[in-house]
């Protein structure tokens, strides 16, 4: 990034956190999709029963359980990437 100018530099970050934006937004739709479809099958009553609760409670800790993991290794594979371009 040292080539750009402040001009596109703060261009690229405005389409970075735009992206990230987007992806957080997709990622939630999807945790939102499949606990719901995992977890609700009920439709008589407008309250969730104990157990559709339990079960979403315990769909989105795993879901942030594993979003948390994936973050953790993709950090781990670019510092290996890092030291080895810096060899």
């Amino acid at each position: 990034m040292d080539m750009l100018t402040s001009a596109e530099q703060r261009t690229l970050e405005q389409r970075m956190q735009k992206r990230q934006v987007k992806e957080f937004v997709g990622a939630f739709g999807g945790l939102t999709e499949h606990c719901f479809v995992s977890c609700v099958d009920d439709f008589t009553s407008k309250s969730l029963s104990s157990k559709e609760t339990g079960c979403l409670n315990r769909c989105v800790l795993k879901w942030m359980a594993t979003q948390r993991r994936v973050s953790e290794r993709f950090q781990e594979h670019n510092a290996q990437i890092t030291q080895q371009m810096q060899k």
